[in-house]
């Protein structure tokens, strides 16, 4: 009867431990202080943007979108197809967070203009290590109402502006970051929160390859902000 007792009570105290040990990395949920009016206008152009001539590798292409409000809290995230890649739900919600999080009244970042500079030798070089994606989110459905996190240094991601301030972010993942950045570049576009202080669209590096692909890591300057051509990519414009 006793080792009875004493299992009962070392389980108990080994299941609230356990919960106040996951306490401080799930913070209290907060509201997002977009409304509703202005995230569903930006992911309602989803489904009519992945029809057009994104490039990548499907046709219409298959995404995931989020955005996060200026604190970095997600406001939501849909998919425009079932069959979009599970794994994107969480890119696109950390691409969406880092437009946000280095963009601001004066100068927009797309996470396409961060390629070159978190290159080994750039000047923002370790910047992926920062602000890391919590994984108490990576599940499907979850992540809602939370600072999620995650820092994404390609393509996808944009910050929103209206009346020239910063509100937010929109990222898209679910094909190569070139077709998400003509995605979230359009999206964004058509919704009426491009209204950045200077172009945050994609620039191509351009080299010695065949059409003056860039093939490799090795050939990009990491000066520039700037990221190689995708399989299938396309110039982008609204």
């Amino acid at each position: 009867m006793m080792k009875k007792v004493v299992f009962a009570v070392a389980m108990l105290l080994a299941t609230g431990s356990g919960s106040w040990a996951q306490a401080p990395l799930l913070p209290p949920p907060e509201f997002c202080s977009l409304s509703q009016s202005v995230v569903g206008n930006v992911l309602g152009q989803l489904s009519s943007v992945v029809t057009q001539n994104n490039g990548g590798l499907f046709s219409p292409n298959r995404m995931w979108a989020a955005v996060v409000d200026r604190k970095g809290v997600l406001c939501a995230v849909t998919n425009s197809n079932p069959d979009a890649w599970p794994g994107s739900r969480a890119i696109a919600i950390a691409k969406a967070n880092t437009a946000n999080a280095f963009s601001n009244n004066l100068f927009a970042l797309s996470t396409a203009m961060l390629y070159g500079p978190t290159q080994p030798g750039g000047s923002l070089y370790g910047l992926n290590n920062s602000n890391p994606f919590n994984p108490l989110f990576n599940a499907q459905d979850t992540g809602v109402r939370f600072a999620d996190g995650g820092i994404i240094t390609f393509g996808g991601g944009v910050a929103l502006y209206s009346n020239k301030q910063v509100i937010g972010g929109l990222g898209v993942s679910g094909d190569t970051s070139c077709a998400d950045h003509a995605v979230a570049y359009r999206m964004r576009a058509a919704a009426g929160f491009n209204g950045t202080p200077n172009s945050d669209n994609i620039v191509y590096y351009t080299g010695p390859g065949p059409g003056g692909v860039i093939t490799s890591s090795t050939q990009v300057d990491p000066s520039q902000f700037a990221q190689p051509h995708c399989l299938g990519s396309k110039d982008v414009t609204p």
